[in-house]
């Protein structure tokens, strides 16, 4: 299977998470482990096939579905190789075919709002990843606890896109997440890379639930941050 890949995300420092539009279906495709996460080692700068606008090769690959996740397929990291890196005009026709302008279209009516959270309950919904193009000016910034957050109409979203990151995944690229956000708001168009974490609970919350979060930011004038 070839995907091409428009998610990349930080996780724990060390860990990562990728998915990308099967170059066949146009569907999106998360490759996972049957056992354990996915490492840094798997970037490109690391020497791995992944980093975003890259088609990939997963080599062989098994359905391991289920609502939400309704895009994950085991595969083997050692199989998986880089091809090519995409042109940063077609990657940038493939966002926009791509991208609905709704949260509820992308999600489904299982997508409830929590103050200004968005969530998925556990095995519902009918997909947990997509392409958003906001009706509305996004506002990129870092809070007070050193976080990469949206703001998005009435939601206010964690961004978890790997590359405003330092590479110990904690550390914020301030200067860059106030660059994109100076292009936002002078009219570059953007379209967002978003997706539902899998389960967890908050402290003051009695269940867990699939939280959304913001994947990756994408920008038209330099789609492939190159």
């Amino acid at each position: 299977m070839h995907i091409l890949v428009n998610h990349l995300t930080r996780m724990q420092p060390g860990y990562i998470c990728v998915a990308g539009v099967d170059v066949n279906t146009l569907g999106h495709v998360r490759p996972v482990l049957p056992r354990g996460r996915l490492t840094t080692d798997l970037l490109r700068y690391n020497g791995g096939p992944l980093s975003i606008g890259s088609v990939v090769d997963l080599g062989p690959t098994v359905y391991a579905g289920g609502a939400p996740e309704i895009e994950d397929h085991y595969f083997d990291p050692a199989k998986a190789t880089w091809l090519f890196d995409d042109d940063p005009d077609d990657y940038w026709e493939l966002l926009n075919r791509m991208a609905y302008e709704s949260l509820a279209t992308l999600f489904g009516p299982d997508l409830d709002q929590r103050e200004r959270s968005r969530t998925v309950g556990i095995r519902e919904g009918h997909a947990s990843l997509g392409c958003l193009a906001p009706k509305e000016r996004p506002s990129l910034y870092v809070d007070h606890r050193g976080a990469v957050r949206i703001a998005l109409g009435t939601a206010n979203l964690s961004v978890a896109d790997l590359r405003l990151y330092e590479r110990d995944h904690r550390t914020p690229r301030r200067d860059l997440v106030a660059n994109m956000q100076r292009r936002i708001r002078a009219g570059v168009e953007v379209i967002l890379s978003v997706g539902l974490t899998r389960p967890w609970r908050k402290q003051e919350d009695t269940d867990e639930r699939h939280w959304l979060q913001v994947n990756n930011v994408h920008l038209q004038d330099d789609p492939l941050w190159r």
